[in-house]
């Protein structure tokens, strides 16, 4: 008895004690511990640090300010200061000369320029005609050209590639059937020196046409003189000329409107045509006085007043007015002008 009460003490001391499912356990449970291992200290790595700083730098860079990427943005602004720097240039320019013009005391025919100015004539218009493209439009205007042919103001021969030489029966400016092409040519300029350009130019460009002339001669006082030029047509000699041509000569001249009254005068008064291609004021108040502002050095530099109204002019010289067109704000003037018959 003693001794199986002795073995089951023995039994309990070595078997642990399983609490039954509900009841909670007397025996204290193990606490987990509550201080976390310190950190590892990072090793600190210069050349990490260097990758990290340029890499961020690029990402800067290549991600959009407000949609405008850095380097369009840098463009915009050097565009926006050249062009600030370049137009402040001009209105510092434009002040000097507007002072410099005050200053002028000019007559009104400064023609004399020209004698200067014939040598580099070409070169200084060239680029301006090209980008006002002139020359479409003087060919527009000088193929209309027939018949006995005299073009005053000829300067230094601007328009001879475009004349159709050589008179026959044809389809004209308006789909008539005529006579077209130029029978001969008169080439008048009060500058010498321009005129032995023209003359030069001719005879290298068409040295088999025979029937022209230069003469270096007012056009407010040239007459007719066909003799020689006319060859044996029938025509009546020594009375008018077919068709008048002035390109870009009423602003040189001292005395327009008296000019374009006496070219009337030598036209033949029932087919005959002036044909006149200028340049002067503008459809725009702000842009006359551009042009007068500047008129007094421009005159004194080129010889010519380019803020005449070449409108007033032809009215008030009486010609009858054939068509009428204007480009370039206004300042291109091109007329098609005949005798007004009485």
């Amino acid at each position: 008895m003693n001794t199986t009460r002795l073995g089951r003490a023995s039994l309990r001391a070595v078997t642990p004690t399983i609490p039954s499912r509900g009841v909670q356990s007397k025996a204290p449970r193990p606490k987990k511990p509550t201080t976390k291992p310190p950190p590892t200290r990072k090793q600190f790595n210069p050349e990490l640090k260097r990758f990290q700083e340029r890499f961020e730098a690029k990402e800067a860079q290549s991600k959009p300010n407000g949609g405008i990427p850095p380097r369009v943005l840098t463009f915009l602004g050097i565009s926006a200061l050249t062009i600030s720097t370049y137009c402040g240039y001009l209105y510092a320019s434009y002040q000097r000369q507007v002072s410099k013009g005050q200053a002028l005391d000019l007559p009104t025919d400064v023609s004399d320029r020209y004698n200067t100015t014939a040598p580099t004539f070409d070169a200084d218009v060239e680029l301006s005609e090209k980008a006002m493209r002139l020359g479409s439009k003087r060919a527009d205007l000088v193929r209309m050209a027939r018949g006995d042919v005299l073009e005053v103001s000829c300067g230094t021969g601007r328009n001879l590639e475009y004349y159709d030489l050589g008179e026959r029966r044809g389809l004209d400016s308006t789909d008539r059937l005529g006579v077209i092409g130029c029978r001969s040519l008169t080439f008048v300029d009060l500058s010498p020196q321009m005129v032995a350009i023209t003359k030069e130019k001719f005879e290298a460009l068409r040295p088999d046409f025979k029937r022209v002339a230069f003469r270096a001669q007012d056009a407010g006082s040239v007459s007719v003189e066909l003799k020689g030029l006319r060859g044996s047509t029938g025509s009546k000699e020594g009375e008018y000329y077919d068709t008048i041509v002035q390109t870009m000569g009423l602003c040189s001249m001292p005395d327009p409107v008296g000019t374009l009254r006496h070219l009337g005068e030598i036209t033949e008064p029932k087919r005959g045509r002036i044909l006149l291609l200028e340049h002067g004021r503008s459809h725009y108040d702000w842009l006359n006085r551009i042009l007068d502002n500047l008129a007094p050095t421009h005159a004194d530099r080129h010889g010519c007043w380019w803020n005449r109204d070449i409108g007033a002019i032809v009215r008030e010289s009486g010609l009858e007015i054939v068509e009428e067109k204007r480009w370039h704000l206004g300042t291109t003037w091109r007329y098609v002008l005949k005798p007004r018959q009485n």
